[in-house]
């Protein structure tokens, strides 16, 4: 075998040479230098779905074609990530559905298990914490349900809610749906807050017997106080004597 020239040895390997699961029509697409690329990375132990969606969001602000985006997604692989792909026959995802599709098979085992209306009673405002944390966390597990059982939701509130005034007020005066129980939690949420604040802007109570002396009065500066004990000089009374 004859010795490379310089120009054979520092030549680039043609794309294709290479194992390349992307049809061509995605490896001839071309991403400008400018583009805004997502900032995430998979690393293989995320929820496939909720990654996918949090890719989605991001593409939705950056714009770009669907062969863009499947170069675009697998830029945010890890190198164990990278493996998996690099494994895919040539030349065998033509769209980002299929692209995703794939993803979604290879690491279902990180998907969470889809939530049901009964999780809503699983979910307690712990003792010590503030009720906005309850109502925040009560109301992702809403959005993620699209459930429209309103009755439901409020028995699992009224359940979740530790006791005290807000409870107290839900029973005084039952809600009628989630939004009145949010618009009112958020109100009782606000008020608290603000009289905390107060509470922690008033200045503590000065210790007794600390402070600047008091004046004295004229009278006291100009009288000399009598010891306490003493009693006043007096003459010993003479016996009288018969004439």
């Amino acid at each position: 075998m004859g010795e490379r020239t310089a120009d054979e040895r520092t030549s680039p390997i043609p794309v294709r040479a290479r194992p390349m699961p992307f049809s061509q029509t995605i490896m001839d697409t071309v991403i400008p230098s400018s583009f805004m690329g997502p900032k995430i990375t998979f690393t293989g132990v995320e929820d496939p779905e909720a990654y996918i969606t949090a890719f989605h969001i991001q593409m939705m602000i950056s714009g770009g074609i669907d062969t863009m985006h499947c170069k675009l997604f697998m830029g945010t692989f890890s190198s164990t990530t990278s493996d998996w792909f690099i494994s895919l026959p040539d030349e065998h995802i033509t769209s980002f559905d299929q692209f995703s599709t794939l993803f979604k098979e290879q690491y279902i085992v990180n998907q969470a298990p889809t939530p049901v209306s009964f999780d809503l009673f699983d979910v307690k405002q712990y003792q010590g914490k503030p009720l906005k944390d309850f109502l925040n966390r009560f109301g992702e597990l809403v959005v993620k349900l699209h459930t429209k059982d309103k009755d439901m939701m409020i028995h699992a509130f009224r359940r979740g809610v530790l006791p005290g005034p807000f409870s107290d007020s839900l029973i005084r005066c039952r809600p009628k749906t989630f939004n009145e129980i949010h618009r009112r939690a958020v109100a009782h949420i606000v008020a608290e807050e603000e009289v905390t604040e107060k509470r922690g802007s008033i200045d503590p109570a000065r210790p007794q017997g600390i402070g600047c002396p008091q004046p004295m009065r004229v009278h006291e500066a100009t009288t000399k106080k009598k010891a306490p004990g003493k009693q006043p000089p007096y003459e010993t009374r003479k016996p009288q004597t018969k004439a």
